[in-house]
């Protein structure tokens, strides 16, 4: 057999139902899994919506402690043993018992909210008043139970929502230390990439995607300060969801910048990412920020729990954030034109205001505000903890180095501690670089009445690096982060199997729109793949 024959017959073979006509599957050289392909049981819920979920349990084909109890299951099978995935940190003690009073309460026909019933899984930053620590990954904080739900976890509560456990993150939101290995923690180790389990699963809301995807659960919460939930979505092949800042309340969930954070959902489908969102939305006194949004909530809460696809929608092609790759790049093409084939107006190529012009301030106000967070937020852990600034977090890492600095060093803490308080000139001045930055991407969309721009999220997930840390191709979350912006991001292709995603972010307040339009790209080309779990990438030698 010839060299061309070969590859002809190997195209797409080892991926499967990924490489369908519209992903453009055929403009990569092919490959095959190096190792075999490992036994995964079948499982009852794989790929199952909340719709479904909701629908089983109302009719009682399911129950509550039955979902629970299959969750976990699989959880023991495929993230402790098995590919031992490590997305789940913590499981929640008291989740059986939850499930059985939600089903009771269904028999009496005491439904709570949306989600009765539901196991959502949640990122080990958000705070749950109950016998889970919160730790953002780190040793520092193990142990530390929180003396209030966060306000996000209180709205799952209230929306009968069962907290499943918490997942494992990159440790203090990946703001810890330069070469950091993404969806790396102390406390739990080292998550991996469902797709091939010697990939990044990016970070930091590694666990909470990774989970995803796997179907340990249908919803998870992440939190994004820069591209902590789209970034490990995208490479883990699901959707997620940050929203503009100060929709969701921030109350009791461990910080990195508060001009820039948010928890938001992760999911497998738009659908369900919006109606997780829809349950967490709202304002709240200890989070000043959220007072804005109490104009939104009752139009958001409706439109976000029944979407209408939006396929004529008026899009800015941020073209110079499509160059990747060669093998990349034309994923992201066939994303496109699936974009114009149904109706979208795109107008190609935009110019965004250069990040130059920021001269850094977006770091800069990032290092002044994770101190003074922080710092904010020990003092909420009572008078008994052993953390109560940012310094003693140091300390801890510098006692304990052989189990927390193995791998990378704490150098963006130690900037952060150096600095002062949000007082200081320098702070005022960067703070004020970024609001002049938001005004000119207003300025862009206002000018060309845009819905949205779109961009790459992220190229696919690089292998591995415990020695030089995390290696990509690159992102475009900064942007609507730095404006405070929400973005979504979408599957929308694979190269070699691993996932790509596709983000659209837009205005303040502009999530109902941003649904809508991922909605209608997402059923126009049911991108996502469910991962198979295998070891490695590998590709076939070349007959000589």
């Amino acid at each position: 057999m010839n060299r061309r024959k070969f590859f002809q017959r190997l195209a797409c073979a080892g991926a499967g139902a990924s490489c369908a006509a519209w992903t453009g599957c055929v403009t990569q050289p092919a490959y095959a899994p190096t190792a075999v392909t490992p036994k995964v049981a079948p499982f009852a819920l794989e790929e199952i919506t909340l719709a479904q979920l909701q629908q089983n349990l109302a009719s009682g084909r399911l129950t509550s402690a039955g979902l629970t109890r299959d969750y976990l299951r699989r959880i023991g099978a495929m993230d402790r043993r098995g590919p031992r995935l490590k997305s789940v940190l913590e499981i929640n003690p008291e989740a059986a018992s939850i499930a059985g009073a939600n089903d009771r309460e269904r028999i009496k026909g005491q439904m709570r909210g949306p989600l009765h019933g539901v196991p959502v899984l949640i990122k080990d930053n958000l705070d749950t008043h109950d016998r889970m620590s919160t730790t953002a990954g780190s040793l520092a904080l193990e142990g530390s139970l929180a003396t209030r739900d966060s306000f996000v976890v209180e709205r799952l509560r209230a929306a009968g929502a069962i907290i499943l456990g918490k997942t494992n993150l990159s440790e203090w939101a990946n703001f810890r230390g330069n070469r950091s290995i993404s969806g790396w923690s102390g406390r739990g180790g080292q998550t991996r990439n469902p797709y091939f389990l010697d990939r990044s699963p990016s970070g930091s809301s590694s666990g909470s995607a990774a989970a995803v995807s796997a179907n340990f659960a249908a919803l998870a919460l992440g939190t994004e300060t820069n591209g902590s939930i789209v970034s490990p979505a995208s490479y883990c092949g699901v959707v997620g969801l940050k929203p503009t800042v100060g929709l969701v309340s921030r109350a009791g969930i461990i910080p990195i910048a508060a001009s820039q954070d948010s928890a938001g959902p992760i999911a497998r489908t738009v659908t369900d990412a919006a109606a997780l969102l829809a349950v967490i939305l709202g304002p709240d006194p200890r989070d000043p920020a959220t007072a804005a949004s109490a104009e939104y909530v009752s139009s958001h809460t409706a439109a976000l729990l029944a979407p209408r696809p939006m396929p004529r929608a008026r899009l800015g092609v941020a073209r110079n954030l499509f160059r990747m790759h060669p093998l990349v790049d034309p994923v992201f093409a066939k994303a496109l034109g699936a974009l114009r084939e149904h109706g979208a107006e795109l107008i190609d190529p935009i110019k965004l205001p250069s990040r130059s012009e920021l001269g850094g301030a977006d770091y800069q106000r990032m290092l002044y505000e994770f101190k003074a967070g922080l710092n904010a937020y020990f003092a909420t852990l009572g008078p008994g903890a052993s953390i109560k600034r940012i310094e003693d977090v140091i300390e801890f890492n510098q006692r304990h180095a052989t189990r927390e600095l193995q791998l990378f060093d704490q150098e963006i803490l130690l900037e952060a501690a150096a600095k002062g308080s949000l007082t200081d000139a320098a702070y005022v001045e960067a703070n004020a670089r970024c609001r002049k930055y938001t005004e000119s991407l207003t300025a862009l969309m206002d000018e060309h009445r845009f819905d949205a721009i779109i961009a790459p999220t992220a190229g696919p997930a690089g292998t591995l690096d415990f020695i030089n840390g995390d290696r990509g191709l690159g992102g475009s979350s900064s942007y609507s982060a730095i404006a405070g912006w929400p973005i979504i991001t979408v599957p929308c292709g694979d190269v070699f199997g691993l996932p790509v995603g596709l983000s659209f972010f837009g205005r303040a307040w502009s999530e109902p729109t941003l649904v809508n339009i991922a909605l209608a790209f997402e059923q126009a080309t049911g991108a996502r793949r469910t991962p198979r779990f295998l070891p490695t990438l590998g590709f076939p030698e070349a007959e000589t």
